[in-house]
């Protein structure tokens, strides 16, 4: 407890046992030792007595008197740090050579914390000493961890694995939260809400001013993105920059080539759309990205493969149709929606190119011909689709004896479906294309997508973000699930293609169902219940779910259902009005 006061030249308890041995008179010699070791304050000897009759011990005086100095002491250092003076570090410096042997010491350690707290470069000798003794590595403060981590990466790598692996778990939980809705989904919180999160701000908080720490974390993320494909490290990767820019700390976003990227595309996420004013920016830095510098690509293309970066890219990529269909304009006329591809195939070509370590923007000679064909041949067989649903609503109000076909077309065309499978670009607007039209009611158009979605690039309509968008939508149509031709659209035709052999697809099937249980078709719901038992081999998320829902359809059969009020939304996107021609009949996307 008192190691380190020989040092110093001062007494401790095997000092006043070696004098009671070989004293011989006791009294005196503990008189001696309390004198010389008081404190040394001549005015003070004759108050000692009144402490004494008041009941008052020795030990409890000199221990009000020490906290009450350590804390002057700790005081007195900060103002030091904190003041102008040219020699204040060397004064810190030979108050820690003096009290740093006392660092074991309980009582004085804080005081030798806080002098390495405000010292800008500890002693390397001292730093490895804290280094080897996992107590006092445990108690320093930050500032003091940093200088150690700095030249230590496999120990700052153990610091931050922990958080890396807290920060997937709360994602993929969002992602699986039983509350299904098309208002609070996993989009909702505003970049700010999301980086105030407790994995960004610890973070952050490692880092300081680090560059050094900073570049670590973002090999970290590189890295695990790189070993996983799982793309809430790209996120992570943006929001951190985004929680050191809010703290201003300039010694990182200076040097960081991404800072104003990620700025300008950070408000677009804020507004879920990338206006005119912004797209000119963005198209600017990217443009920006000198010779030799191609690297930088890299980075910029993680930041475009943030899922949250990737839905404001397709939301606006849908507004900017609605625009050009209401001007009677065609895609490949649109610079924005250029753009915008441009953005999204940057984006979704990130892991390749960290991967290849080819830093070359996928836009010249293949890319710029896929481009070309989503905006020539993708789009215009997505906006046939569009023209159908139009028709056929506009004949459903002709008198019986005009109408050419009572009959929703079923089948679609040939390119709209290729190009799911083979382009990731095209895939990403398809599936955005089917949460626009759930998001409209339109069950006609539902039912004839969803089989398409069985075969997609990548089995993107099978991942986590797309199911958890559409279970969230799917809510919207509650009533229709009442029907067996619409339980078959989204169940048989779609998620039980794949709910055996994709674990994630079944957990999102049983949401859903948690949730719409009391709407679901009878028969249907018996159907879903055998087919959906969980096998032994399945997670306790998969069978915790399925014994959820087993509950509520008990709990529903014992007490019928009230009606509910179908609730008013906003929902964002309005319908925009578009002229009409006889040739080519249009409709709001």
């Amino acid at each position: 407890m008192f190691a380190g006061l020989p040092e110093l030249g001062i007494s401790n308890g095997e000092d006043l046992k070696e004098t009671l041995t070989n004293c011989t008179e006791p009294l005196k010699a503990i008189d001696q030792f309390q004198m010389e070791n008081g404190i040394l304050l001549p005015t003070l000897q004759s108050a000692l007595p009144f402490l004494d009759l008041h009941g008052t011990p020795r030990l409890e005086f000199h221990q009000s008197v020490f906290d009450e100095l350590r804390e002057k002491l700790m005081e007195r250092v900060a103002f030091i740090a904190e003041g102008k003076e040219e020699d204040r570090y060397t004064k810190l410096e030979e108050l820690l050579e003096k009290s740093f042997p006392l660092v074991k010491m309980p009582s004085i350690q804080p005081v030798v914390m806080q002098v390495m707290k405000h010292l800008p470069k500890v002693p390397e000798k001292k730093l490895k000493q804290v280094m080897a003794d996992k107590e006092l590595y445990k108690v320093c403060a930050v500032e003091v961890k940093r200088q150690i981590w700095q030249d230590n990466q496999a120990l700052f790598g153990d610091e931050v694995s922990p958080l890396l692996k807290q920060y997937i778990v709360e994602k993929e939980a969002a992602l699986f939260s039983s509350d299904l809705s098309i208002l609070h989904n996993f989009f909702s919180p505003s970049p700010k809400t999301r980086r105030q999160g407790e994995v960004v701000q610890k973070l952050t908080q490692m880092i300081g001013k680090n560059v050094k720490l900073y570049d670590m974390v973002l090999q970290f993320l590189r890295t695990l993105f790189l070993r996983t494909r799982n793309v809430h490290y790209c996120t992570l990767r943006a929001e951190l920059l985004m929680s050191l820019h809010d703290l201003d700390i300039s010694e990182i976003c200076s040097v960081d080539p991404c800072h104003k990227f990620t700025w300008c595309l950070d408000a677009c996420i804020r507004e879920k759309f990338v206006d005119a004013k912004r797209a000119r920016e963005l198209q600017g830095f990217l443009d920006g990205v000198k010779k030799g510098q191609e690297q930088v690509l890299g980075d910029l293309s993680m930041i475009l493969c943030d899922p949250f970066a990737s839905n404001t890219l397709v939301l606006s990529t849908v507004r900017n149709l609605q625009e050009l269909l209401s001007q009677d304009a065609l895609p490949r006329d649109s610079p924005d929606l250029l753009l915008l591809l441009r953005m999204l195939s940057l984006g979704q070509g990130a892991w390749d190119m960290i991967d290849s370590q080819v830093f070359k923007e996928p836009r010249l000679v293949r890319s710029v011909l896929t481009e070309l064909e989503v905006v020539t041949r993708f789009l215009p067989a997505m906006m046939s689709i569009v023209v159908d649903d139009y028709t056929y609503t506009v004949e459903q109000k002709l008198p019986s004896e005009e109408k050419s076909s009572g009959t929703y077309p079923t089948t679609l065309p040939e390119t709209f479906t290729r190009y799911l499978q083979d382009n990731r670009v095209a895939c990403e607007m398809g599936l955005y294309y089917v949460l626009h039209i759930a998001k409209q009611r339109n069950k006609n158009a539902l039912q004839r997508l969803l089989p398409a979605l069985v075969e997609t690039y990548n089995d993107m309509a099978f991942g986590d973000i797309f199911l958890h968008l559409l279970t969230g939508h799917l809510t919207l149509l509650s009533d229709e699930f009442g029907t067996e031709e619409f339980c078959a659209a989204v169940f048989d035709n779609f998620l039980l293609t794949s709910f055996s052999s994709k674990e994630n697809v079944h957990r999102h099937t049983l949401r859903l169902l948690n949730h719409l249980h009391q709407k679901v078709n009878q028969s249907s719901m018996e159907t879903l219940m055998k087919t959906l038992e969980p096998p032994k081999q399945s997670s306790e998320q998969v069978k915790e779910l399925y014994t959820q829902l087993s509950e509520k359809l008990e709990a529903s059969k014992r007490s019928p259902p009230q009606p509910e009020e179908a609730p008013g939304l906003d929902l964002g996107l309005h319908p925009v009005t578009v002229p009409t021609t006889a040739s080519t009949p249009t409709t709001p996307l």
